[in-house]
């Protein structure tokens, strides 16, 4: 039952911002492009491996912390591996680097602008909702993980430790 609601939250979710927001927004001609011409073939490799970066932390979720990607079906443990020792919020990131791969793939300034709200979006969500909801759930592991990975991705070299 877990694969099966794995699945179903996941076209529900994700899928949602993903692929029913876009194509409704994608629906009509008259939308402005972004001018990339055929510069757009970037996109696809962005598509494909934020795709691959969502899959991925969805079967972590299930095997690892026996749960799904909905907030009322949550883990029961907290995920440190796979994509979890990158950052604390993979399947995000996963998303954004999907969506700015289709924005770029469909040259779209509407999904571009979607891109942009879903990225604030879940930035708040995770700050205002999800930190302090897994810092009463799970405690001292929680934040030794939060001390030890962004919440983001890291763009510079991580801190060396003096001994």
């Amino acid at each position: 039952m877990l694969w099966l609601r794995s699945a179903l939250f996941a076209l529900l979710l994700p899928g949602s911002v993903l692929i029913w927001v876009p194509l409704w927004l994608s629906s009509g001609d008259d939308h402005a492009d972004l001018g990339i011409g055929p510069l757009r073939w970037i996109g696809l490799p962005l598509v494909v491996l934020g795709g691959a970066g969502l899959l991925w932390c969805i079967a972590d979720f299930a095997r690892r912390g026996r749960g799904t990607l909905a907030p009322v079906d949550p883990p029961r443990f907290v995920v440190r591996s796979g994509l979890y020792r990158v950052t604390r919020n993979p399947m995000y990131v996963a998303v954004l680097n999907t969506l700015v791969g289709e924005a770029v793939l469909f040259d779209s300034v509407p999904l571009a602008v979607w891109t942009a709200v879903v990225a604030v979006t879940v930035h708040l969500f995770v700050v205002l909702y999800e930190e302090p909801t897994l810092h009463r759930q799970f405690g001292d592991p929680y934040d030794a993980y939060r001390a030890m990975v962004p919440r983001w991705l890291r763009l510079t070299r991580a801190p060396t430790r003096e001994p």
